[in-house]
């Protein structure tokens, strides 16, 4: 191993190639290689990826007659096609959500029998692809609240797919008599179908008495209307679609591993499924690292998932800057040590950070400034915190969302 590195220039290193490694070209050629689509193609893209996943699409697929691109504010390219480009609010949908989904459900119902809906999804889609059925100040409040109390990204959508017309099957029922060809980047662990971007083609496994227990459990404030809705189930059965499932997190993770061999590291796969709450992920790999400082071998730690966030103060940040801070004081004085952790997006929470970056002076610098670790999770501040201390990991939007990597190293000598 090359010791003019950095462990930071490693970490990085290593976060950049697992990313490039899931990039939506690549998958959705992959999805599309050697399929012929009868009658005219309409093609809908919905997601953080949705531009550059539409962009490969129309490179391999000619003939598209029509299409709309919906992806977050900053996302977008150059034109590309026919395709009308849209921006829209994330990770709280807003007025260009819902003007986006009605240009989409507008192509669903000029495809006719014979044609085909190119549908290509990914993370990102429950909020900026949206047709809400209570009014739209109110879903906003409702993800506000899923969002701050802890809730998982599959409690969050089996609220969110029964308070829409476009969630949890209905868009592709929309397209029919047409049939849809989806392209899916899974962002949630396990790859559900019906959970991804809340599902809008896929059949809904959840069914009200799931809806109506998360409510209850976290006691969300919702309109009689929305406590209605509830209680209708949604589509079990969606016929019109067909799914391809072209990246995931077990990607990310796998290129991560590859990407740390080639500099040197021995890897250590620890899971593609973490699902925690941040703060305590950090701490566990943090202690993981701390156990394993001292044994002499060069080694990287490598995880993906999605932690979330319990909001107990009013400061800025996202999951990956929390799961950093608090693996800090773990770190705490080695320095052979370090962890990173990201958003395969480029963003985590509603800051300009892709994640933060944590090693053994992250404490010492903290208090050089009259700070603390806890009482920065405390507030959840996690990105001053780390701005502070020179932590935050900024790489500007990828492209693609695959949910999140965490790797922690250790050199020896």
């Amino acid at each position: 191993m090359e010791k003019n590195r950095t462990l930071r220039q490693d970490a990085e290193t290593i976060l950049r190639e697992a990313v490039r490694a899931v990039l939506p070209e690549a998958a959705v050629r992959r999805a599309l290689a050697g399929q012929r689509f009868p009658g005219k193609i309409y093609l809908v893209a919905a997601g953080k990826a949705a531009y550059r996943m539409a962009k490969a699409a129309v490179e391999v697929t000619p003939g598209i007659a029509d299409g709309v691109v919906i992806t977050k504010y900053g996302h977008l390219g150059e034109p590309v096609g026919k395709l009308r480009m849209l921006e829209a609010g994330h990770p709280e949908p807003d007025e260009n959500s819902f003007r986006a989904a009605e240009e989409a459900l507008r192509l669903a119902d000029l495809a006719g029998d014979g044609d085909t809906v190119l549908f290509l999804l990914s993370g990102g889609g429950s909020a900026l692809f949206e047709s809400p059925l209570i009014e739209g100040e109110e879903l906003r409040d409702v993800t506000r609240q899923l969002l701050g109390c802890g809730a998982d990204i599959v409690e969050i959508n089996t609220i969110r797919k029964r308070l829409s017309a476009v969630k949890g099957g209905r868009f592709a029922l929309r397209c029919a008599p047409a049939q849809v060809f989806s392209v899916v980047l899974s962002d949630i662990i396990g790859d559900p179908l019906d959970m991804i971007a809340s599902g809008p083609a896929a059949a809904d496994s959840s069914t009200a008495a799931d809806a109506r227990r998360v409510a209850e459990k976290y006691c969300l404030r919702l309109s009689e209307k929305a406590r209605g809705l509830l209680e209708i189930e949604t589509p079990k059965r969606v016929e019109n679609v067909r799914t391809v499932v072209s990246g995931s997190v077990r990607e990310l993770v796998a290129a991560a591993g590859r990407a740390a061999e080639a500099l040197g590291y021995r890897t250590v796969f620890l899971t593609d499924r973490m699902d925690c709450e941040a703060r305590e992920a950090g701490r566990m790999l943090g202690a993981i690292l701390q156990s394993h400082a001292g044994t002499g071998a060069d080694t990287a730690f490598l995880a993906g998932g999605e932690t979330v966030v319990r909001l107990t103060g009013g400061g800025k940040g996202g999951r990956n800057q929390e799961l950093a801070l608090a693996a800090a004081p773990y770190l705490a004085g080695l320095g052979n040590a370090c962890l990173i952790s990201a958003g395969s997006d480029g963003t985590d929470g509603p800051t300009d950070a892709a994640g933060g970056y944590a090693d053994g002076g992250t404490v010492r610098r903290l208090a050089e400034k009259g700070l603390r670790v806890a009482d920065i999770l405390a507030d959840n501040d996690a990105y001053h915190g780390l701005l502070a201390a020179g932590g935050l990991v900024v790489t500007g939007p990828t492209g693609t969302n695959v949910n999140d990597l965490t790797v922690g190293l250790i050199r020896s000598g």
